[in-house]
């Protein structure tokens, strides 16, 4: 009989040539990676050491399923146990790696969150605060810098919260330098809100050229404050409901008992004012002019000590030291001298009255300056009546020679320049014949009686 026809075997699938390649075959197993230095740039790299690889897997892939299904239709025929498997391990990887990617751009996107919130966000405390803190703003400090220093000291919860709030008030950029009372724990906007407001500055202490240590009573009662109650009212604050204030009795009692020279006083300055008749008035013209700011809860001692021994810099930068003195004067009695020119000249005759001086004690005639002996009697006018100047006492120029035994006000840069350096002059009288308050110098007593009489037709006195 006809043999039947035998089923022929599938053809094996044709060898593809490869193109030459230094890829790590598929059969071989990945090397594992390094958790310590899986870095995530790795799955962004420009290069993929099997992209290659996986263009042909493809083809694999498309070409087996083709092959199964001829094979499929073999009966009874043997398998093909050394056929090469199908690379399916790279699959896997490369939805790991899709993974790993996603993660980074979410970790990325994080940092992004934060550094945006690091650079653009700021902590902010809600409402105006809750206890007192006493806060100093220094000279040249930024609204940064202030900023700062509010979140240090625990008034609001970032610096940045500060300059937020305030970065469109210009007057928070004109803020002075000086102590204010601000609460804790306060909003942004309520901090800048409280350091403008006019109440929370406190510490602040103006001494102006003319002023004396005791106070001056006006010829209408009213009283001029001197350099004692002055302190003592730039002492007082409230913090959290107590008083800060030191009393002008306290002041007076530490210049009264103190040390000169520990206070702080000019060596050159220590002996001369022990001298005086008052141990209170030891300090008279050696405080300096100024804008000064005192620390509400400072004791007396140390109110009395910072303004000394700012003076003590301001009164040399002026001009005064014992290599810069008046001529032939020792620098006390240039002070002295600079005293009694600010109480009794305006600012344009200051060199003409130190000449004044300086020519009255070179020859040893009284001074008789009207100035030194309403020093003693607190009255700020220059005039002075018979009685007034027949009192005896150290301040009265009309009964003594000489210069008083301290300064008698505080005296201004312009007026220590003008005793250092007196204008060149002979005269040796002089009277406010202006009512702005000039004088008209004379040379001779004759000189003097017609600038009296042209005085009194200017109505100035």
């Amino acid at each position: 009989g006809v043999e039947p026809p035998r089923r022929r075997r599938p053809p094996p699938p044709p060898v593809r040539e490869e193109p030459v390649t230094e890829i790590i075959p598929a059969q071989a197993p990945a090397p594992p990676a390094d958790p310590a230095h899986d870095e995530p740039e790795e799955f962004f790299a420009e290069e993929d050491e099997y992209a290659e690889y996986d263009e042909y897997a493809d083809d694999y892939e498309d070409y087996d399923e083709d092959y199964d299904e001829d094979y499929d239709e073999a009966e009874g025929e043997e398998d093909y146990e050394d056929e090469p498997k199908k690379p399916r391990k790279k699959k896997g990887k490369r939805a790991l790696g899709w993974v790993a990617a996603l993660v980074v751009i979410v970790l990325l996107a994080g940092g992004a969150y934060y550094g945006f919130n690091k650079i653009f966000g700021y902590e902010d405390f809600e409402g105006s605060g809750d206890r007192d803190v006493l806060f100093q703003v220094d000279d040249g400090d930024s609204t940064s810098a202030i900023g700062a220093k509010l979140a240090t000291a625990g008034v609001v919860a970032s610096g940045k919260a500060f300059v937020k709030a305030g970065e469109d008030n210009p007057k928070l950029s004109r803020i002075q330098h000086g102590f204010y009372v601000m609460k804790s724990h306060m909003s942004g906007a309520a901090a800048v809100d409280r350091i403008l407001a006019a109440g929370s500055r406190v510490g602040q202490l103006e001494i102006r050229p003319y002023t004396q240590f005791d106070d001056i009573k006006q010829p209408d009662g009213k009283v001029t404050p001197g350099v004692y109650s002055l302190m003592a009212k730039a002492s007082c604050a409230q913090i959290d409901g107590k008083s800060t204030c030191v009393s002008a009795d306290d002041l007076r009692k530490v210049v009264d008992g103190a040390d000169l020279k520990t206070l702080g006083v000019p060596e050159w300055a220590v002996e001369p004012a022990n001298k005086a008749d008052r141990k209170d008035r030891r300090l008279e013209g050696l405080i300096a002019p100024g804008l000064y700011d005192v620390r509400p809860g400072a004791s007396a001692q140390e109110i009395i000590g910072q303004l000394v021994r700012t003076s003590a810099e301001a009164i040399q930068n002026a001009g005064l030291s014992p290599q810069s003195t008046g001529p032939e004067m020792t620098p006390y009695q240039t002070l002295i001298i600079a005293s009694i020119i600010e109480r009794e000249a305006v600012k344009a005759d200051f060199g003409k009255l130190s000449r004044v001086i300086y020519n009255r004690l070179a020859i040893n005639m009284r001074l008789q300056m009207d100035s030194t002996v309403n020093y003693v009697l607190d009255r700020p006018t220059l005039a002075t009546n018979d009685d007034d100047r027949n009192k005896a006492g150290a301040y009265n120029t009309y009964k003594n020679t000489g210069l008083t035994p301290t300064p008698i006000s505080v005296p201004s840069a312009d007026a220590i320049q003008a005793a250092v350096h007196p204008a060149a002059g002979e005269w040796y009288y002089f009277v406010k014949c202006e009512k702005n308050g000039l004088s008209c110098f004379g040379v001779t007593f004759d000189d003097h009686k017609k600038n009296v009489e042209k005085a009194k037709a200017n109505g100035a006195f």
